[in-house]
């Protein structure tokens, strides 16, 4: 009972304190410019060593003192929100598997020695997304692992195609990847696409919302869904002017929009949050394809700090609304979660690109870049109108915060008297506040040279401005006047599903799966492999066993008979 009581403190301190340590290891490794490589080998296979290796330096030390920072904060924020669960050790023990993993993930620079944390990273989460043992919950999980696989299947075959390098250390033989691997790059942007659910495998992202709120904070804001752009990151060298990025770039956009504008006729808490998650791994991945993989990693860092804050007292919501996630029973949350609401729009500005905050810095200057680059116009639009919709979607949660009526008649307004849930929420909306700043000093010392017209300049804002008025609008128009969405029933269901791409991945891709499984079973598992294997390859070895004993007993008619026939065969040959 004690180690139930106080494993949430226990991860805090050993969590937090290894932050601090390994933060100040990057620091001096940024400053210094120093790398650290450790391999041992563990099996050589002709000219190929296959070999454990872990690397330290700046990037992958910061991006680990940060998932062990979030982590510390979530695992103590969990004391309060799962204390009432019958399974919190388990679920301690889960989320602290999956740091570990993820760990692995992040100081591997080698193929095969990343498969621990990246398998380890799809089953856990699978297992955590699970965890209410529900049908919905059934159903996201078999939906996220499943999806997750295919990325797997994509780097086992990387593994086998990077053979022919002589070794599996990306980060060394990234240079040597010419057009004649265009194959393993494909592979390897598709592991990547499958990790950050981009188009066509954005539904498990969603769908993994079904987890509780802890793991969404932690999972699905700095953890599992930044894996495929971290991955991406280290393999920038090798994706240089190859037409992968090409197509990663279309890709990306499209998912960037569509998660906004999905976010915008969602009415769940934490699939409005998710789908804002789907649009920033967009942006990652596209400024990533733009060949800037300094400013992905930069916005990889400052994003997991608002969204793994907004998650959080998302989660507060929640628990103060008896577990209920519908915005439009919400409305005027500040007068009962004054602290709560004031931190969630904290990270919904930061979310924005409000000035000074930690978004602020990363997101302005990707879009300052991205209009500065050589991009076609369908990508500039869809840049564009994505970033108008992030404010649009934005404004719709500060609406229902901080004015609206409430619908809720039976709200308990007892959330902010969880102690553990509101410190933890504090510590992250500091970094939130001053993450941006800091990374910015520590990462681009030496600002990038932008050179834009006025209009371009302010154009950001322009698109911002917008956005919050339309949205804000919106919103007083849906509460204070009758609905006309049936008028126009189709599109909004089109755009509010995603693109119907939740239909496509469970139904009709699910049945075709299962159907080609089912004959595949039928032909070769009941089939033919039972008649040239196992059960028929036993009957055929006992008969010739059978036959071959009869032959070596000592029998004299057996010998008899053989040497007559040896003297017929001899004679015939003689004539």
């Amino acid at each position: 009972m004690l180690w139930g009581i106080s494993s949430h403190l226990i991860s805090l301190v050993f969590l937090f304190m290894s932050s601090l340590i390994v933060m100040g290891a990057g620091l001096m490794s940024l400053n210094f410019s120093l790398s650290y490589v450790i391999e041992w080998e563990i099996i050589s296979l002709n000219s190929s060593s296959v070999v454990m290796t872990l690397i330290f330096d700046w990037v992958s030390l910061v991006f680990l003192s940060f998932v062990l920072f979030i982590s510390s904060m979530v695992m103590y924020y969990s004391g309060d929100y799962m204390s009432g669960d019958i399974g919190y050790n388990r679920f301690m023990y889960l989320v602290f598997a999956f740091v570990l993993s993820m760990g692995f993930l992040i100081i591997s620079p080698n193929l095969i020695s990343i498969l621990l944390g990246w398998d380890g990273l799809g089953l856990i989460s699978y297992v955590l997304v699970v965890y209410y043992q529900n049908e919905k919950s059934a159903n996201a999980g078999m939906l996220t692992i499943l999806s997750n696989r295919i990325g797997d299947v994509g780097i086992l075959l990387s593994i086998s195609l990077m053979f022919m390098l002589g070794g599996w250390n990306f980060i060394f033989y990234g240079l040597y990847m010419g057009d004649s691997f265009i194959l393993m790059k494909s592979l390897v942007c598709m592991a990547a696409m499958t990790k950050s659910a981009q188009i066509p495998f954005s539904a498990w992202l969603p769908a993994a919302m079904a987890a509780p709120t802890p793991v969404s904070a932690l999972v699905h804001s700095s953890t599992l869904v930044t894996a495929g752009v971290y991955l991406l990151i280290r393999f920038s060298s090798a994706l240089e002017g190859s037409s992968v990025q090409s197509f990663l770039l279309i890709i990306s956009c499209l998912t960037m929009f569509m998660a906004g504008l999905g976010a915008n006729f969602e009415f769940d808490l934490k699939k409005i949050i998710a789908l804002s998650t789907l649009s920033q791994l967009g942006v990652m991945m596209s400024i990533l394809s733009l060949g800037f993989s300094d400013l992905a990693f930069f916005h990889l860092l400052t994003h997991a700090l608002f969204k793994a804050l907004l998650f959080m007292c998302a989660g507060v919501i929640i628990h103060s609304s008896k577990e209920w996630q519908d915005i439009r029973s919400m409305g005027g949350l500040v007068m009962g979660l004054p602290l709560t609401s004031v931190c969630m729009n904290l990270a919904n500005l930061a979310l924005c690109g409000m000035p000074f905050l930690a978004g602020f810095y990363s997101k302005d200057l990707i879009l300052e870049v991205v209009f500065m680059s050589k991009v076609n116009f369908f990508s500039f639009l869809l840049y564009s109108m994505a970033t108008g919709l992030t404010v649009c979607y934005t404004f719709r949660l500060v609406f229902y915060t901080m004015s609206g009526v409430s619908n809720m008649s039976s709200i308990m307004f007892i959330g902010e008297s969880y102690s553990m849930m509101m410190k933890s929420v504090v510590m992250l909306s500091l970094g939130a506040v001053v993450g941006g700043t800091f990374l910015a000093w520590m990462v681009f010392p030496e600002p990038y040279m932008i050179c834009l017209s006025l209009f371009m300049k302010i154009f950001a804002l322009l698109l911002s401005g917008l956005g919050a008025l339309v949205g804000y609008i919106l919103n007083i128009v849906g509460v204070s006047y009758s609905l006309k969405v049936l008028m126009t029933y189709f599109p909004v269901v089109f755009m509010g599903s995603m693109w119907f791409m939740p239909l496509l991945s469970t139904s009709n891709l699910s049945y075709f799966s299962f159907y080609v499984g089912s004959v595949y079973m039928k032909v070769m598992d009941k089939g033919w492999s039972e008649y040239l294997g196992g059960s028929g390859g036993f009957q055929s070895f006992m008969g010739g066993s059978k036959y071959l004993q009869m032959s070596q007993d000592n029998m004299v008619m057996v010998y008899m008979k053989s040497f007559f026939l040896w003297v017929i065969i001899v004679f015939f040959y003689l004539v």
